[in-house]
């Protein structure tokens, strides 16, 4: 079992920056692959941001490329994401995701956060 909790979600203005955490823990934390997520209103859940499952490269969705940056602490156990001219379009719930692969699909993770709320005004 994993548990993942995220913070560090909240408003903003358009084009200021934001850092979530997502505190990973369970007897095989370290086994997972984890990776970041984003529903807004009325919309599918989107992947974000991961690392690949030998932990040596990252993935980004092209909406997010260059403005966001996954990175995570040396034990592996809190993945962050560096989110930097944020847009209103950023505006959703952010989900900390585990995976036992690269995660790219929601068929990927076996486990979720239970998000949290990015708001990006105009």
């Amino acid at each position: 079992q994993v548990q993942l909790v995220e913070s560090g979600g909240g408003l903003v203005q358009a084009g200021d920056s934001l850092r979530l955490s997502c505190a990973a823990s369970g007897r095989t934390v370290t086994s997972y692959v984890l990776a970041w997520f984003r529903q807004a209103p009325g919309k599918e859940r989107e992947f974000v941001a991961t690392f690949s499952r030998r932990g040596s490269s990252t993935y980004y969705a092209g909406s997010v490329k260059g403005r966001f940056t996954i990175s995570r602490d040396n034990a592996g156990n809190t993945v962050y994401l560096q989110m930097n001219s944020l847009k209103p379009e950023d505006t959703a719930v952010y989900y900390c995701a585990a995976g036992m692969v690269t995660i790219t699909r929601q068929q990927d993770v076996n486990y979720w956060g239970q998000g949290t709320q990015v708001t990006v005004s105009s």
